[in-house]
């Protein structure tokens, strides 16, 4: 291929120094053809194909290829066919003779022709596009998944990014409601890929029904929802984006984080300075155009969501509530019942009717126990027996103080001491632990060894009032008898301590 310096030489040869073609063609070594076609060119025009590609040997397979590409689109996406592929079925299905690399170019020419186009859109004040994305990070010393809800305002570029152990209903509300109160307001409409979450089903003619959580979230808020074409990730291309955006600034290095909470921190901060960014092609900060899209809001609610999942359970003959594959404990008392039980990101909450009966952290593991002490509490009293390999108390840390108020109440009441200790240890169910405690150290110093004194010692702390152990209303505390003296015995004492000086 000749370059476009003798293109220059050749041209200016002709053309400035008025040489004739057949000069030019011996002085350069090429043929006429070439001089003409380089004074027509200022440079190489490359090959060009005057007529369509021919090919006489897959010709007739053409058709087939052609279906059968089509119906791929209809499949999974790891199951569609592969240029391989569709040689191997040709040439053992159908008889093809011709070879692999003819095959290969025309899947390659058909996907190029039938790829889909896109057309630049305008996008109004007040919408919004969300997705979840998933993420490394350390969370108190240990790597974990984060699946992190990605909010973004494509008006404004303006993104909220925040980080939870799962990708459930909670969470997803949980995100909503923490992304509208960062913006200050509520999207008009907000689009979201048929996530189960927020979809139940999808009807024939394309209607979505959608989940009870996500028709509880839509009408305190009253923004409007709108889904992407199932498989077409491109309708909210903007929110796509922001996903990948997050998982290479926002995740890359992978954060450190002492709780969930302190790692959102981190990400709100880090979406506050991306509003300090300009966008290419838009005038102005991310921050500045998003003054746009708050003036187009809803305005935030005036009660806040509850962003709960509802789900019914039963209590067992041990006192606990299954859900999730983890047991949670609930007091004796409601044993056999019928619950709700209300799942948040970090917290499970257990009601019976209007009344809260139990509130544990969430357990984002599998097949584990979460108890509460205080729950079976009531039934160790009636069963004392059991105190030792009671599952609750076992795992129950307590401060050191607490055992040794037990050893010392054994040792002087004997099988009345546990009895006592259960009931020193039910204080907590009305008092806070460390005011229990207080007592408890109370209680050791003065050796005012029972579950009154106990009892007295923590409502005089708490009252302001000094501590008067009167013994006629604490009959358990040990007694000193005191005898009143006789004068008579002094005439008795002295008549003997006279004898004994007596020489």
């Amino acid at each position: 291929m000749h370059t476009v310096n003798l293109y220059a030489q050749v041209r200016r040869y002709v053309q400035a120094d008025h040489h004739s073609q057949r000069d030019a063609a011996r002085t350069f070594g090429i043929s006429r053809d070439m001089v003409a076609k380089m004074l027509r060119h200022s440079e190489p025009p490359g090959y060009q194909r005057r007529k369509p590609l021919h090919r006489p040997t897959l010709g007739p397979y053409i058709g087939w290829i052609d279906e059968t590409l089509k119906a791929d689109l209809a499949r999974n996406r790891k199951q569609r066919h592969t240029a391989r592929r569709i040689f191997e079925r040709l040439r053992d299905e159908h008889g093809y003779r011709g070879g692999y690399t003819t095959v290969k170019d025309y899947v390659r020419d058909h996907g190029i022709r039938h790829r889909e186009m896109f057309v630049p859109l305008v996008h109004e004040p007040g919408m919004a596009q969300v997705d979840f994305g998933q993420a490394q990070a350390e969370i108190a010393g240990e790597v974990v998944t984060a699946h992190f809800l990605a909010m973004d305002l494509p008006h404004s570029d303006a993104a909220f990014i925040e980080a939870f152990p799962m990708e459930a209903a909670e969470s997803f509300c949980q995100g909503h409601v923490d992304a509208f109160a960062f913006f200050g307001g509520v999207p008009r409409r907000i689009l979201y890929d048929n996530t189960s979450v927020a979809v139940a089903r999808i009807l024939g003619d394309g209607r979505r029904i959608r989940t009870a959580v996500f028709d509880r979230l839509v009408s305190h808020h009253l923004f409007e929802d709108r889904f992407a074409r199932v498989g077409k990730g491109n309708d909210k291309g903007n929110v796509e984006g922001l996903v990948k955006i997050a998982q290479r600034s926002f995740f890359t290095p992978m954060p450190r984080a002492t709780s969930w909470e302190d790692l959102n921190a981190q990400l709100r901060a880090a979406c506050l300075s991306r509003q300090q960014h300009t966008v290419r092609g838009e005038a102005g900060t991310i921050g500045e155009r998003l003054a746009r899209d708050q003036a187009a809001f809803l305005p935030l609610p005036a009660a806040p969501f509850d962003c709960f999942r509802p789900q019914p359970g039963q209590v067992s003959s041990q006192s606990l509530v299954r859900f999730k594959r983890n047991d949670y404990s609930v007091p004796v008392a409601w044993g056999y019942r019928a619950v709700l039980i209300k799942a948040y990101v970090h917290e499970v909450v257990i009601c019976a009717g209007t009344e809260v009966i139990a509130r544990h952290p969430r357990c984002h593991g599998v097949d584990q126990i979460v108890l509460d002490p205080l729950h079976v509490l009531p039934l160790i009293e009636r069963k004392p027996g059991c105190l030792d390999q009671a599952l609750p108390m076992v795992r129950w840390e307590l401060p050191e103080s607490f055992p040794l108020l037990r050893r010392l109440l054994t040792a002087r009441l004997g099988t009345r001491g546990d009895r006592d200790y259960i009931a020193v240890l039910r204080l907590m169910e009305a008092f806070t632990p460390e005011q229990v405690h207080a007592a408890v150290q109370a209680a050791l110093r003065l050796r005012a060894l029972s579950y009154d004194a106990v009892k007295h010692l923590l409502l005089a702390a708490l009252e302001g009032r000094p501590e008067r152990l009167d013994l006629e209303q604490y009959p358990h505390l040990p007694q000193t008898q005191v005898q009143t003296t006789d004068p008579a015995a002094y005439n008795d004492l002295m008549a003997v301590v006279g004898a004994e000086v007596t020489p």
